[in-house]
């Protein structure tokens, strides 16, 4: 440094002088720095010794151009700087004053500076010897600095040294020091610092020196900062660049340079758009003015391009940050990228993993919900769509839809099959240049040369190649096999702008389609077992619209939903001699084809014990044991021996049922119930409410071991009887309380047509929830007119034949049934005789006209009447023969007290012939 011409001033306050004074510490490193730079001057050294020699400049080692210094004589020292640099300056007279520009090295390096009186003592303390000992400069003037910086176990080498440096010599070292203790009495801190000592004189000629300290601590922190500052330009595994303010990079390190090729200078000057692509480029460099402007750092930002020699795309990481001076002026931008190319691709493949395994996850929670064939093909449409293709459709062998087990053509693919599902999820409409649309569920075929006919044939998935001019780029064909056997063709597309299949797509789809085939081959197996029940269901319960004697009859099934087995309920309205009927409904526990054939034995078990003409109470006993025989491989009695037996009950074997069983007498009007565990029946009187009938219910039908009421209810005429099963008044969202309720208040107008209130029924209550199969059975009442009935009593006499043959003449000609007069008066001529001869008590006998002539004898003998084979010698045992011959049917009941022997014939306009007595007298023999 060049020596310095001073100006003395005077100084009105020589300690706010030397705080000034130290305010341009930075300012003069500043110009140092430019003065190593190729200015005139020589070293820091150089400059304070010459500056000794004008006995005026103790602090100018830190203090800036034109900024006053305290001295010990108590005036101030202006330093101006003359230098031939370029910003701007300020002419004071014949004097320059400058300031140093920003970028020095003294930004960075902690240098302070401090004079040395005569006496030893602190006589100038700059403002960075301030802010580095962290002492103010009214404190620290008039100190020892050997007392107050050194150690007690140093200090005697201290002195020694001070004393030879106010003899005129120069020291330089580097000295641990340990703050002097606060104010406040606090320990101060230990350091360490490189200090210059240079020896000059003051006004007076007494010798002083003037130290310039730099603190060592910062000077180590500065060679590690170079360190590694060199090891990422050289060695780091990362690029690095230093991006200027104007977006140019002013730096690059080796491995920068070794993936965009050439040397690190190569790249000096270069922007991102020698690098990127142009678009990737401009939002870069948008960044990087963001980054400049705002100081806010970007972290992971990926950064797509290519480098030169190789067409791979690559990626890289990039974190951007703004980096300042040591004034805290920002200088550039450090951009440091990582290549995750490999990272990304990784980063693909487990993304696709993961997307394949929730698809997965999300057929099997989603696929074969429903045991409906074309449900479960939409329900793998829906998963597949769009999360794994863009279109997809579903073929089913129509055979196998038909119900055949093999379905024909599976050998060489050309088999017919009906598109059962289609989603796609971008247009509904058929694609340019792609094969014909077929719609969901139309019938067609592959032709035998095509893929789809191979991957059927074959079993394994093909590519289909895309047509020219269309949109869809890719498609696998693949077979749905289940249990070996191919059912259909799924087909997956996917459209130009999507990724190609590749082989892990091929597995998916294969995967995807196993699992609905599984499903769809289990509804196919269900819907046949389902139908086959239903057939047998329905083949059971009464065809068409059952007919009464005295009753209108009107009744619904509905069987459960197809994602339920078929149940055991049924109903049956049977006729009963003398114009009387038995009302059935039934329910077997259970579903599926055991509970269809245990309800269909059960029915025909009735309908026999009908005929018998056996009480309602000992109809349901003989039910009772037939059910537990159900389960029993011996029948009946097998059960029953069994039953007396200990042994652990095997409830698989168990046939459990309810039903309710009653007897309607048209000519009465009466109706006597039997209940088996079943749900009371419902009557609506006429302008009454509907209300539940007090049956006893009696245990359900296989339990055994209990017997059976009975309850006679006589019936106004129009009223309304109803008999159901539990399916109409019970769900899971609705309580069986609820259900009935709700039934009673559904039945609020008795008076409508019976279809129309049975529709009402079906339409208020909850009946479409698909859990159980629904049977109703209503009639209304209409008994005999007291016309149609003719009753009359006879004697124990003889006369008593011819008398009740009168009868029955003129009851005939009064209902102009004159054709059926001979044949009526021959049968109750038979009848009557036969209780003269054979039973007790007084006769009845009763005429019924209804859609048929029923006659009917009552006596008090307990003999049931039996029919036998005359043989051609015997004079009499023809009459029964004889009944049997002439009328439409015959028979006998007991009664409460005795027996009713009757026969019934057609009436003339019923479109039958009548049979002529006497060919029927003459066949007898």
């Amino acid at each position: 440094m060049s020596e310095i011409p001073a100006k003395a001033t005077e100084s009105e306050d020589p300690s706010g002088g030397a705080r000034a004074g130290a305010t341009g510490d930075s300012a003069m490193a500043a110009a140092t720095a430019d003065a190593g730079d190729g200015g005139p001057g020589e070293s820091v050294a150089d400059g304070a010794t010459n500056g000794a020699t004008a006995g005026t400049t103790g602090a100018m080692g830190d203090a800036p151009a034109g900024t006053p210094v305290r001295a010990a004589s108590g005036t101030s020292v202006v330093v101006p700087v003359v230098a031939p640099v370029e910003p701007p300056a300020e002419a004071a007279g014949d004097v320059v004053w400058q300031s140093s520009p920003p970028g020095s090295m003294y930004d960075y390096i902690k240098v302070a500076s401090f004079s040395i009186g005569a006496d030893g003592l602190v006589d100038q303390w700059s403002l960075r010897a301030e802010q580095l000992f962290g002492i103010s400069a009214e404190r620290a003037v008039g100190m020892d600095p050997i007392k107050a910086f050194v150690a007690a176990d140093r200090r005697e080498f201290g002195q020694r040294k001070m004393a030879e440096i106010l003899d005129g010599r120069e020291w330089t070292g580097v000295v641990p020091f340990r703050m002097p203790p606060s104010e406040s009495g606090d320990e101060g801190e230990e350091g360490l610092a490189e200090v210059y000592v240079m020896p000059t004189t003051t006004e007076d000629g007494e010798r002083a020196a003037v130290c310039i300290v730099v603190d060592v601590r910062t000077l180590r922190r500065i060679e590690t900062d170079l360190a590694a500052s060199q090891a990422i330009f050289g060695q780091s595994p990362f690029g690095f660049l230093l991006i200027d303010t104007d977006l140019r990079v002013r730096r690059a390190n080796e491995r920068f340079a070794s993936v965009f090729g050439g040397d690190v200078d190569a790249h000096r000057g270069r922007t991102v758009h020698d690098y990127l692509p142009r678009s990737e480029a401009e939002r870069v460099a948008a960044t990087l003015r963001r980054v400049l402007e705002t100081g806010d750092s970007i972290t992971d930002m990926h950064v797509a391009g290519f480098v030169p020699g190789s067409e791979e795309r690559r990626h890289w990481s990039v974190n951007l940050y703004r980096v300042h001076s040591g004034s805290g002026r920002p200088i550039g931008i450090a951009w440091l990228g990582t290549d995750i190319t490999s990272r990304r691709a990784a980063a693909r493949e487990a993304a696709a993993a993961r997307r394949n395994l929730a698809l997965l996850n999300e057929a099997g929670a989603r696929i074969g919900n429903s045991l409906d064939l074309e449900t479960t093909a939409r329900e793998l449409l829906d998963v597949v769509v769009p999360g794994f293709c863009d279109l997809a459709t579903v073929d089913l062998y129509q055979g196998l839809l038909a119900g055949d087990e093999t379905p024909p053509g599976l050998a060489d693919g050309s088999a017919e099959l009906r598109r059962v599902a289609f989603a796609s999820a971008v247009s509904d409409a058929p694609f340019v240049g792609g094969p014909a649309p077929v719609a969901v569920g139309a019938v067609h075929h592959f032709s035998f040369n095509s893929p789809c006919a191979d991957a059927l044939r074959t079993a394994r998935p093909r590519h289909v190649p895309a047509e020219e001019g269309g949109l869809i780029q890719s498609t696998l064909a693949v077979p749905m096999v289940a249990h070996d056997t191919v059912v259909g063709l799924a087909q997956f597309s996917r459209t130009k702008g999507s990724e190609p299949f590749g082989d892990r797509d091929r597995s998916l789809a294969v995967e995807l389609a196993a699992r609905a085939a599984v499903c769809i081959d289990n509804a196919r197996l269900y819907r046949r077992e389902h139908e086959r029940a239903l057939i047998l269901q329905r083949s059971l319960l009464p065809p068409g619209d059952p007919e009464a004697s005295g009753l209108d009859i009107a009744c619904r099934y509905l069987p459960g939903n197809a994602a339920t087995e078929v149940g055991g309920d049924w109903f049956d309205v049977i006729e009963l001699p003398g114009h009387r009927t038995a009302l059935v409904v039934g329910d077997v526990m259970g579903r599926g084809l055991r509970a269809a054939v245990a309800m269909g034995e059960l029915r025909t078990a009735v309908r026999t014990l009908a005929l018998l003409d056996l009480e309602p109470a000992e109809v349901l006993s003989a039910l009772d044991e037939i059910a537990r025989g159900l389960g029993t491989p011996g029948g009946v009695q097998q059960a029953t021996r069994a039953a007396r037996q200990p042994r652990d009950a095997d409830l698989s074997e168990v046939y459990l049922a309810t039903c309710v069983y009653a007897v309607y007498d048209s000519v009465t009007r009466r109706i006597t119930f039997a209940n088996a565990g079943h749900l009371p029946p419902v009557l609506v009187e006429p302008g009454e409410s509907a209300l539940m009938l007090d049956v006893p219910p009696g245990m359900p039908l296989g339990v055994g071991g209990e017997p059976f009421e009975e309850v006679e209810v006589e019936l106004p005429e129009g009223a309304l009887l109803a008999l159901y099963t539990d399916g109409l008044v019970e769900s899971r969202d609705h309580p069986l309380d609820e259900g009935l309720q709700a039934f009673v208040g559904a039945l609020t107008d008795p008076s409508r047509p019976l279809e129309d209130v049975c529709d009402h029924v079906l339409n208020t209550l909850d009946t479409h929830h698909g859990e159980d199969d629904i049977a109703l059975l209503m009639a209304r009442v209409q008994g005999l007119p007291a016309d149609s009935v003719g009753d009359w009593t006879l004697p124990r006499e003889p006369r008593s034949v011819g008398r009740a043959r009168e009868y029955a003449r003129t009851q005939l000609t009064a209902w102009d049934l004159e054709p059926l007069v001979d044949t009526t008066e021959l049968l109750v001529s038979e009848l009557v005789t036969n209780a003269l001869r054979y039973g007790e008590g007084e006769i009845r006998l009763r005429l019924l006209l209804d859609r048929t002539l029923v006659c009917e004898v009552w006596d008090a003998g307990l003999v049931q009447p039996r029919r036998r084979r005359a043989r051609d010698t015997d004079e009499g045992g023809r009459g029964l023969q004889l009944v049997g011959l002439l009328s439409a049917a015959w028979g006998s009941r007991r009664t409460p007290r005795g027996k009713t022997v009757w026969f019934e014939l057609p009436l003339p306009d019923a479109g039958t012939t009548l049979t002529d007595p006497a060919e029927a007298l003459l066949s007898l023999f």
